[in-house]
């Protein structure tokens, strides 16, 4: 079984503007919707889990044009880690912990069905998770105090992680059960707790149209694309 677990509990403060980013109304659907769509179509996906505010959740409801697959929503965190957190746990309900999660963020509306099942064919291959990856393509620099340049760092060796993510959901959970109370709060990346407790991430391709809504530029750029 695969869980989809869709994060839109954010408050998309860089953007601006009194909604937050991911209910944005895109040539007549929301941001959420698109990504959303595609996750409940997608002949991979068994179940879908959203983490929302609940002044959203009607809303949701009734831009989901695929109910079957939709089990519920979850209550957001303090952090986008323990929105996770609180979704796993309502996952493990009715998925087993060798079943799988695939995690995604409803501000990266264009991901396609091509990279969702790149992610739970990864997995299924007896990886403990998967990592869509980009290679760095600029020369990047370490900093250790942000003023000035500390050493070089290897492009060839650093990748920057997209979504989704997907994991094997037991692992997974006691991964992040690990890092309460306070580790988890300092987390930035779906991977990271996979990483800290020694999972085996597979990375696959990554896509650069993949990108997420954090500026009022990628809002932009998503409303060209979409004109």
């Amino acid at each position: 079984m695969v869980t989809a677990l869709l994060l839109s509990g954010g408050t998309g403060t860089r953007v601006g503007g009194e909604i937050p980013k991911q209910y944005i109304e895109v040539k007549g659907r929301p941001v959420i919707d698109y990504c959303l769509r595609t996750l409940l179509f997608h002949e991979g996906i068994d179940a879908v889990q959203i983490v929302a505010d609940q002044m959203w959740q009607q809303n949701i409801l009734e831009w989901i044009e695929s109910p079957g697959k939709f089990r519920g929503f979850s209550k957001p965190g303090k952090t986008r880690q323990l929105s996770i957190l609180n979704g796993l746990e309502d996952i493990r309900a009715y998925a087993g912990d060798s079943d799988y999660v695939l995690i995604h963020d409803a501000a990266r509306p264009l991901v396609t069905a091509k990279q969702i099942s790149a992610c739970i064919e990864a997995v299924r291959a007896g990886h403990d998770g998967a990592l869509p990856v980009l290679p760095m393509k600029d020369t990047v620099y370490l900093s250790e105090e942000g003023r000035a340049v500390t050493s070089l760092l290897d492009r060839k060796k650093v990748f920057a992680g997209q979504a989704p993510e997907a994991f094997v959901l037991g692992k997974y959970y006691e991964a992040n059960k690990a890092l309460l109370p306070e580790r988890i709060l300092g987390i930035n990346g779906s991977t990271e707790p996979a990483v800290l407790a020694g999972m085996d991430i597979a990375m696959i391709p990554g896509d650069e149209g993949n990108f997420k809504i954090t500026t009022k530029e990628d809002l932009r750029r998503f409303q060209e694309i979409c004109s």
